[in-house]
C-alpha cells in the first residue's frame, strides 16, 4: 500500500469521564502502533476496571486496519461508535476505549450509542493531536571533497542525518520526505558528475 505524506495521531494519553442516568462511562485515549500493544494495555484496563460492566474500544492503525469491540453492550452502540470518533477526527495509530460502569438504569440503543459517541469525542477533544510528517530512509556514499555539498542540501531539504560513517568514502544514513528524494539525486548527481551514490531504502517512518 501507499503510505500518506501526513498522519494526524495522538501525542499521549489522555482520560475523560462522565456520567448518565447514574451510568459512569470513562473515555481513554492512548497512542499505539501494534496489535501488541493494544492488547496489553486492554488487559492493563480490565485489570485495573476490574468491577466495569463493560470495557468497549476501537483502534485504527497506519496500514488502515482496525477493529472495535461493544463487549457486551448491545450490537452497533458501543465498538463501531468509538470507530466513527476516530475516524471523524481522522485519526490513526491511535487506541480509545470506553469503560462503563453500569447506574441500572437502561438508556436504550440510540441515547447509549450517542453516549459511547459523545464520550469518545470528548476524550480526543480533550488530547493533543498531532501531524506526523512521513519520512524515508536513504543511505548517501561520497568521496570527501563533496560532502560539504552533500551536507549543504541535507540542511536544505531538512533531511535528518542519523548515522556518519568516514572511512575510504564518507557513507550518510539520512531520513527525508519521499517527495524531495528525486530533487536532492538529481543536484547530487549533477554536482558530482554522478560519482555520489544515493540509495532510497524500504524503510519508513513519521515525524
Amino acid at each position: 500500500m501507499g503510505f500518506p505524506e501526513q498522519i494526524v495521531t495522538i501525542d499521549k494519553f489522555h482520560e475523560f469521564s462522565s456520567k448518565e442516568k447514574g451510568s459512569i462511562f470513562i473515555g481513554q485515549v492512548y497512542h499505539c502502533e501494534t496489535e501488541d500493544e493494544v492488547h496489553n494495555i486492554i488487559t492493563g484496563v480490565k485489570k485495573k476496571y476490574f468491577d466495569a460492566s463493560h470495557h468497549c474500544f476501537a483502534y485504527k492503525f497506519l496500514n488502515e486496519k482496525f477493529k472495535y469491540s461493544d463487549d457486551g453492550e448491545p450490537n452497533g452502540t458501543a465498538g463501531i461508535r468509538i470507530l466513527n470518533a476516530l475516524d471523524h477526527f481522522k485519526l490513526l495509530n491511535v487506541l480509545v476505549l470506553v469503560i462503563r460502569y453500569f447506574g441500572r438504569t437502561k438508556l436504550g440503543v440510540g441515547p447509549l450509542g450517542k453516549v459511547y459517541y459523545s464520550s469518545a469525542v470528548n476524550v480526543l477533544l480533550g488530547s493533543q493531536q498531532i501531524t506526523k510528517i512521513l519520512h524515508q530512509k536513504i543511505i548517501i556514499e561520497s568521496d570527501f571533497n563533496f560532502i560539504s555539498h552533500v551536507h549543504r542540501l541535507l540542511t536544505n531539504y531538512e533531511a535528518i542525518i542519523t548515522v556518519s560513517e568516514y572511512h575510504e568514502k564518507a557513507k550518510l544514513k539520512c531520513w527525508i520526505k519521499p517527495s524531495r528524494i528525486g530533487k536532492i539525486t538529481n543536484q547530487l548527481k549533477h554536482i558530482s558528475k554522478e560519482k555520489i551514490r544515493i540509495k532510497p531504502q524500504e524503510a519508513i517512518y513519521y515525524k
